[in-house]
Order: structure tokens, then sequence, then C-alpha cells
């Protein structure tokens, strides 16, 4: 575990984390939960206190609703497309003069390493916020020609709109939880959404800050409403609540599951990014050094707490034995220790909680056979560390090559064919993303095909962009973020008729 003199606090974060209570946001202003109830974020690091904060609930989506609702036909109805553009922009501004502030927060309430979150989840957020901040002013309709056979020789002029769709209830995760809220908040605000927030009841701090930075920025009071809570409230308000025109959830397939039953009430839309089980598949002429470097990020950032996380590496036959030696000796060389430290390469898990999960999937791994290479325990010291875990000569059939564990463990397995590769790959109930190691191009584009995912990367892992769809398919969800999908998504087109006759 690595011990540093740590860097200061944000004067900024400092004062933000003064507050006695996180109040919830709602019409522009911090708000109590209508039940008083409050509950503790604390800091995975040390399992310390970090604050105390609202814990919202179905009353408290209902007045969110109603605001956004209300901010719909006011003053963010009046802003014209060039108006929402600046605002954006001037988002974009403060949250890249505000970063390092941002980062630590990711830091004290994710756990995750102060140089994943400063050279990662800002830009990353920052860039979001900058490209669709373009997008206003580009969002149009088309001319369409037109006939009707029953009313041969008559004119019309047909056009469409895309307008936005209403009120949005997003629903985040914990891993990245500045980056999610900006993913979701970015592309709803440009097409003039109002939008109902509620962060993952681990990781609320950061959304929270975020919804006082667009205020400053400049979004009326109302359009942007956060609400921290559980699941099974805060949450199932919002996936159930008839005044919500569209969900976006990113979670678990399980919980999934339970927010598209709950949106059937009013047939809101759905757009869903869940969990992933990705194959990572490294062939004998690939460049093994540049795919050992793709398999550890693949599997190891961010903890491993990634959906997109290549926790299954299929490995092929000649080259097996050398690359599972080198995966092995490079998770035993990683410097685990306090995520505040800029030389930390691994955080802790964001909860007690997940690290039990984590812990009981790699017992199971013993128990089923897998050859454990490296890891396999908490690192010692506070906090919810778990070692980076390499388990060789694992079995298709074994718990930790099927099913999601969403920590630091992955499952390495040899393969003989590319045939082979393709159905083993495809052989799980997720489709999220897949990576493919090869120098052979015309091997890379067939697996690329073949492969059932949402991204295939070649020759590299975890690569995003802004402008770049992300999503899955099978039981990885459907619907697609970032680029003109997600514009698509948070927009509904309307068909104008006019008879000229």
């Amino acid at each position: 575990m690595s011990t540093a003199a740590l860097p200061a606090l944000h004067p900024l974060l400092k004062d933000f984390l003064s507050r006695k209570t996180h109040k919830l946001l709602i019409d522009g202003a911090p708000a109590d939960a209508a039940s008083g109830q409050t509950f503790a974020t604390l800091n995975p690091a040390d399992g310390s206190l970090l604050g105390t904060v609202a814990e919202g609930g179905a009353a408290d989506v209902d007045r969110a609703v109603a605001a956004a609702r209300k901010a719909l036909t006011g003053p963010w109805s009046e802003l014209s497309p060039a108006q929402r553009e600046r605002v954006l922009h001037k988002a974009a501004d403060l949250l890249e003069a505000r970063a390092e502030a941002f980062a630590q927060l990711e830091v004290l309430d994710n756990g995750k390493p102060i140089r994943e979150a400063k050279n990662g989840d800002l830009p990353l957020a920052v860039g979001l916020l900058r490209y669709f901040a373009g997008w206003p002013t580009k969002i149009h309709g088309e001319t369409t020609p037109v006939s009707v056979p029953y009313f041969p020789g008559a004119k019309f002029l047909h056009y469409t709109v895309r307008e936005p769709v209403g009120v949005v209830g997003a629903i985040i995760p914990w891993n990245f939880p500045l980056l999610m809220a900006v993913e979701r908040l970015a592309p709803a605000l440009a097409c003039g959404n109002a939008v109902v927030l509620k962060p993952a009841e681990q990781t609320p701090l950061s959304a929270l800050w975020l919804g006082e930075l667009l205020l400053e920025a400049g979004v009326p009071p109302g359009v942007v409403n956060v609400v921290p809570g559980f699941g099974p409230t805060a949450g199932a308000a919002i996936a159930g609540h008839m005044g919500v025109d569209k969900v976006t959830f990113t979670g678990s397939t399980e919980v999934g599951r339970e927010v598209v039953k709950a949106s059937a009430g009013n047939m809101k839309r759905v757009t869903m990014e869940l969990g992933g089980k990705s194959p990572n598949i490294v062939f004998a002429d690939a460049d093994l050094e540049a795919a050992a470097k793709g398999i550890f990020m693949g599997i190891f950032y961010n903890q491993g707490q990634c959906c997109s996380a290549g926790s299954r590496v299929f490995i092929e036959r000649p080259a097996y034995e050398k690359m599972l030696a080198a995966l092995a000796e490079r998770a035993k060389s990683v410097r685990q220790g306090d995520p505040m430290d800029p030389k930390t390469h691994m955080g802790p898990l964001v909860s007690a909680e997940q690290r039990n999960r984590v812990l009981s999937y790699i017992e199971k791994g013993k128990k089923e056979g897998a050859k454990l290479l490296s890891g396999g325990a908490p690192a010692e010291g506070p906090g919810y560390f778990v070692q980076p875990t390499v388990f060789g000569d694992v079995r298709d059939e074994m718990a930790i090559a099927r099913e999601e564990i969403f920590g630091p463990v992955v499952a390495v397995m040899p393969f003989d064919t590319l045939d082979e590769a393709v159905a083993r790959a495809n052989s799980t109930d997720y489709g999220l993303v897949s990576a493919v190691w090869t120098k052979d191009v015309k091997k890379a584009h067939q697996m690329a095909q073949k492969i059932k995912a949402g991204t295939v990367w070649i020759n590299c892992y975890h690569f995003v962009d802004a402008a770049a769809p992300w999503g899955g398919v099978k039981q990885s969800g459907y619907g697609r973020e970032k680029g003109h999908w997600a514009i698509e998504n948070y927009t509904a087109v309307k068909s104008v008729w006019v008879d000229l006759n």
C-alpha cells in the first residue's frame, strides 16, 4: 500500500464538503427530503464519513417532475438553440476551470485513483459538454416529397421537425459518477429537455455539485433536478412516473428489467446500458506487449468496476503461457494505496458490499478449480481494497467466466482456432464490448463482423469519444448514448402536412 504526502483539497471542494447536509436540488434550490431522512456517503479508501445526504423518495420525485414540466414550458423553451449552445459551452468552461476540485471529489466519493479522475473522467466530461454544445443549432427536420394515391394530382408540403421528448429521468451508476451524469445531461439539455437525475446512493456528491454548476452556467431553475436516493424508492419512482417521458438507465441487467417493467405505465421511451462479460481476444500473431497492456487496461482500469471490463481473456494457445505469466507479473506490480496519491495505480472498490461480492467470486473461482496466479485477497490496511486478481486455466462454465463480477478479477483461457474464439466470445447473455488483438487485417475485420457486441476494439481497449456511439446488444441493453445517436434518443419527430391545393 502506498503512503505519501497527498495534495491538499481544493478550496472549493473544502467549502462544498463543509455543508452539514447535502440537500436535494429541485427547481433550482436546495431542498430537504419530504421524509426528512438522510443517508451517509463514505470514503471507500478508509470507510470514514464523507458527508450526509438527503434521501429522496417518491414525494421528492413528484416535486422534481413537476418542476421539470413547468420549466419545459417556461424560460427553457424560450431560449433559442444558439442560447442553449452558449449555456452548455459556459458549463464546459466552468467544469474545466474546476477540474481539480471535481476530480478530487470523484476520488473521495468513488475511490478511483486521482490519475484516472484527472486524466480520464474530467477531460471526457468536459469534452461531452463541448461536443453536445455544438448540437442545438444543428438539430433540424427535413422536407419530404409526398403523394396521396386516393387524391391524385394533389399538392402538399411535407416537413418534419425534431422536438424535445420532454422530461427525462436519468438513473446513473456509481462507477463513473460525474461522467455518467454529464453523458446524460449534455445531450438531453442540447435537445431542449428537462431532467430528473438520480445518482447512485454510493456516489451522490458530484451530481449535486454539477447541478449547481449548471445553474451558474445559465440553465434555468427546474431544468435539472437532482434527487439522490435508493433504487427501490427514488429510482422506481422515476421509472414508473407518469410525468416522465423517457428513462435512460445504466446499471445491472437485473435492475434494468425492473426499470423496463415500471416504464410500461405510460409507454415511456427507455434506453439502457447494462452489464457485460466482455471478451478480449489475443491471437498469437499480435503485438503481445501491446496486448498485455491492453488486457491490463481492459480489466484493472477503475478497479475493474466497468460495464465494459474485459473480464474474459482468450489467448491463442501458442502465446497462452507467455501472456498468462506476463499478465500475472503486471498484476503483482500494481501499486495500491490512497487514491488521492498521484502514484497510486489502483484504489479501493466503492463499498464494503462490493468488496465482499468480488471476494465471493474469487472464492468461487478457487473452488471450481481455476488456477490463481496473482491477487485473490483483500489488500492490507483500511478501506475496501482487493488485490488485482488473475485466474488462468479457466473453463467457460465457471462462474468467474459467466457472471459479471465488477471488480479486478480476470479469467484467462486458451483457444485454438478463430471459429472457436468467436463461438466462445459469443457464448454469453451479454454483448456490450469486445476486443481483438492481431496484426492480420483480414482476421481483425472477420472478428469484428462475427462478434456480437456494441463495440469492437481492434488492437486497443477502453477508447471512447463523445462522437462515437456507446451501448450494447443482447442483455447488455439497447439504444445508444453519445454522438448523433443520442440526439435521436432525446428528440421526437413530428410530421407536418400542408395542403397546397
